[in-house]
């Protein structure tokens, strides 16, 4: 199996006495495949902002980042034997970007100490951190998502969807699902009528769904799709003259791969995003120290896209969790266990987003022990083809926390029963 170290200044390495280890973050990353378009940015930007930290600062605390990249092609049983592969090289946390391998980890991780973070996908109910010790899913999870986007359409129909045809196109995998269950208790809070049509992986062929959408003629759809099935759909729903005002994706199906096959025909196509859309300082950094360098883990291509900018935010969350472990313990040092107490005590608020070149990228969150999935925010954002970019139509919008909090109880406390696990933070 290979395994692709970041680029790591020698001279830097040489000149610290004593000798510290590196901090060690493996990138279960997937850069072939059917999934292979939002693999790669993610992985890009995630890799280029350690590399940043090494160049810019010297490191996180003093200590050099080390980056293990194993290739997981978005296969579970590859992400598996990936994480068997580095865990003993001193890995400090874990971000496999797959539903599929995260449930595989969950009980590795939890036997191992090794804290995962699975950063707006994965086992939702995780976020209850009273039983997942070490598994993080913050800013948001799925069921954020789907709550998020009701109450998007809540406000743009005056409050009230009684009456409204709602389709949820989804990925037939654990990770197209999980949003079900949602978008039913809201749908009888809410009065709309809610159908659930599978899409099997890929995603390539789309044409019986899409006949049964044209039938029904439903209000809205709400795709929660990954890599050729969002091409595919958008094209599909153009085909059929959908009004793309009226399609959203979640925050997997709204970057610029998604959006550009279809032409001028993905005009006006929304999604959801957990992270903020724009310039911003810090990209300029990786610019200068290191995209101009020659030492970026792509082409510079992808820098400031929507799954770049997510996979820098996924490394900018992990840092600043090494940072809040590294003075927890009074050592630059840390070890796995000592990560996992700097992910429990992670603030993200406006003036550290700021300071880190990063205004306003993710919502203002806290973790704590009893709660390890953040605010849930996420905004809307709308495809402008004419200008071939992403503009935000929301700022960040809260989820129905008197819907989704139970759903997380009842989800989290069935695994704790099911594993023997006595909750914690009592």
């Amino acid at each position: 199996m290979k395994l692709k170290l970041a680029s790591v200044a020698l001279g830097a390495l040489l000149a610290a006495s004593p000798a510290l280890a590196d901090l060690v973050f493996p990138d279960l990353s997937y850069r072939t495949g059917p999934y292979a378009a939002g693999g790669i940015p993610f992985s890009d930007g995630y890799q280029d902002y350690f590399t940043l930290m090494n160049e810019r600062d010297g490191g996180i605390g003093g200590v050099k980042a080390r980056v293990l990249e194993c290739e997981t092609a978005y296969n579970t049983e590859k992400g598996v034997e990936c994480y068997e592969a580095t865990k003993g090289e001193g890995a400090l946390i874990y971000q496999p970007l797959s539903t599929g391998i995260t449930y595989q980890l969950i009980p590795k991780v939890e036997a191992d100490g090794i804290p995962l973070h699975t950063m707006g996908y994965g086992r939702t109910s995780a976020a209850n951190g009273k039983v997942f010790e070490w598994v993080f899913n913050y800013p948001a999870n799925y069921w954020d998502g789907a709550s998020v986007a009701i109450n998007y359409l809540l406000d743009a129909n005056g409050g009230d969807l009684s009456g409204k045809k709602i389709t949820l196109l989804y990925h037939n995998s654990a990770y197209g699902k999980e949003p079900i269950r949602t978008l039913e208790d809201l749908a009888q809070k809410h009065g709309y009528a809610l159908t659930a049509i599978p899409v099997d992986h890929p995603g390539q062929e789309q044409k019986s769904q899409w006949l049964q959408i044209r039938r029904e003629r439903p209000d809205y759809v709400i795709m929660w799709g990954w890599g050729v099935m969002n091409q595919v759909a958008i094209q599909e729903a153009a085909n059929i003259r959908f009004p793309m005002e009226n399609f959203i994706g979640n925050w997997w199906a709204g970057a610029e791969h998604d959006v550009a096959p279809a032409g001028a025909a993905a005009d006006g196509y929304k999604a959801l995003n957990m992270n903020r859309i724009g310039d911003l300082p810090v990209f300029d950094d990786i610019r200068t120290y290191v995209a101009d360098k020659g030492m970026a883990a792509g082409d510079g291509s992808n820098i400031g896209k929507v799954l770049y900018t997510r996979g820098m935010y996924a490394a900018m969350l992990a840092v600043e969790a090494a940072k809040t472990a590294q003075e927890i313990h009074g050592t630059p040092d840390i070890t796995a266990a000592m990560m996992r107490d700097g992910m429990e005590a992670l603030v993200m608020d406006a003036a550290k987003m700021e300071a880190l070149g990063a205004a306003g990228i993710g919502p203002e969150f806290g973790v704590t022990c009893a709660d390890h999935g953040g605010s849930g925010m996420g905004i809307v954002q709308q495809w402008n083809a004419s200008e071939g970019r992403w503009v935000a139509l929301t700022d960040y919008i809260a989820p129905d926390d008197a819907i989704i909090a139970p759903l997380v109880e009842e989800d989290s406390m069935a695994y704790a029963a099911e594993n023997n696990i006595a909750p914690r933070c009592e």
